[in-house]
């Protein structure tokens, strides 16, 4: 005899009931998978929103920006020393001579503006 018609009702309905569970925890994820907008639902409920006061994405500094940076005691000039910053490299003093268009042995923001903008035209 088939064993299923042997069983007790409330045990048959203990063994779908434990089955149909089985199959949702199994199934449900990979059915999830399948689904990008559920990963994105579920990604945003847990991302906590950008702070209002947070800071913009960031964007490339100017040459100001990076002149300000270089320029550690605040004269308005970079010297060489402030130019070469942490580099090693022998071309630096090179590069500082080229762009000191007046030769005072100073960068002015405009000498070091010049020098950025001619270094993009090199890049395109």
């Amino acid at each position: 005899m088939d064993g299923a018609k042997n069983k007790n009702p409330s045990t048959q309905m203990k063994s779908i009931l434990t089955l149909a569970t089985l199959a949702a925890f199994v199934v449900t994820p990979v059915f999830a998978q399948d689904k990008p907008e559920a990963k994105t639902e579920a990604k945003a409920e847990s991302t906590p929103a950008p702070k209002a006061d947070a800071p913009a994405e960031k964007t490339k500094p100017t040459p100001e920006d990076r002149f300000k940076k270089l320029d550690k005691d605040g004269d308005g000039s970079l010297s060489i020393d402030e130019f070469r910053g942490k580099k090693e490299a022998s071309d630096v003093e090179e590069a500082f001579k080229k762009l000191d268009a007046n030769g005072d042995g100073k960068l002015s923001l405009e000498e070091f503006a010049a020098g950025a903008k001619k270094g993009k035209k090199k890049d395109k």
